[in-house]
C-alpha cells in the first residue's frame, strides 16, 4: 500500500517545510498573540481546508498524469526534484525576516472571518500550489496502488501543518523572541534548505 522508505523521508521533509516561518505560520503566531489560541483555531481550520483543497487538486492532476502518460510522469518526477533543489537554495540564501504586527489582525475576530482568512491564505498562495504539485510525485512509488499512497501523503501534510500552526499559535511571543534573536529565522531557513537540497539530490540519484 505504501513505500515506507519514501514515507520516512517525506515526513521530516514536509515537517521542515511547515515549521519554517511563512504566511500561515506567521499569521498563526500573530493571531495567537493578539486574539488567543482558542480563536486562532478557526483560522487554522480554514487553512487546513485550503491546504487539503490544494493537495487534492494537485493529487487529481498527478493521478490523471500517471494514468494517461506514465513516461511523462517520470520527467515530472525529475522536475519535482529539481524544484526541491531550487527551493532549498532559495531558503538557504533567504534573509529570513520575521514580520509580525500585534495590531494587524485585531479586526479579524469573528469565527467566519478567521476561517475565511485561513482558507484564502492557503488557496491564494501560488508557492503552495507549485510546491504541492512538485513535491508529491517524487514520493510516489509507481509499482504500488496510487490512491492509498496519495491519501497518506495528504494526511501527513495536514497533520504537519496543524502541529506547526499550533506550535506557533501557542508559542506566540516566546517563539517570536527566539526567531527574531540572532537571525534564528535565517538559521532555520538554512537548515530546512539543506534538507531540501539533500532530498532533491537523493531523488535524482535514486
Amino acid at each position: 500500500m505504501i513505500d515506507f522508505t519514501l514515507l520516512s523521508i517525506f515526513i521530516p521533509t514536509f515537517f521542515m517545510v511547515s515549521i519554517t516561518p511563512g504566511m500561515c505560520m506567521t499569521l498563526a503566531m500573530s493571531l495567537g498573540i493578539t486574539i488567543g489560541v482558542r480563536k486562532t483555531f478557526w483560522m487554522m481550520y480554514g487553512e487546513l481546508l485550503g491546504v487539503a483543497t490544494v493537495a487534492v487538486a494537485s493529487v487529481l492532476g498527478i493521478a490523471t498524469l500517471m494514468t494517461a502518460l506514465p513516461q511523462l510522469f517520470q520527467g515530472f518526477k525529475i522536475m519535482g526534484a529539481l524544484y526541491l533543489l531550487y527551493v532549498g537554495i532559495n531558503m538557504w540564501r533567504a534573509k529570513g525576516k520575521l514580520s509580525t504586527d500585534p495590531n494587524q489582525h485585531q479586526q479579524s475576530i469573528k469565527r467566519r472571518s478567521l476561517f475565511q482568512q485561513g482558507f484564502l491564505t492557503a488557496i491564494a498562495n501560488p508557492k503552495g500550489w507549485a510546491f504541492m504539485i512538485s513535491l508529491l510525485p517524487p514520493f510516489i512509488n509507481q509499482t504500488l496502488p496510487l490512491t492509498p499512497q496519495l491519501s497518506i501523503l495528504v494526511i501527513v501534510i495536514l497533520i504537519s501543518e496543524f502541529i506547526c500552526m499550533t506550535l506557533y499559535a501557542t508559542g506566540g511571543k516566546s517563539i517570536a523572541k527566539v526567531l527574531t534573536k540572532r537571525n534564528n529565522v535565517q538559521l532555520l531557513n538554512k537548515i530546512s534548505g539543506s534538507l531540501m537540497v539533500l532530498v532533491a539530490i537523493w531523488l535524482v540519484a535514486s
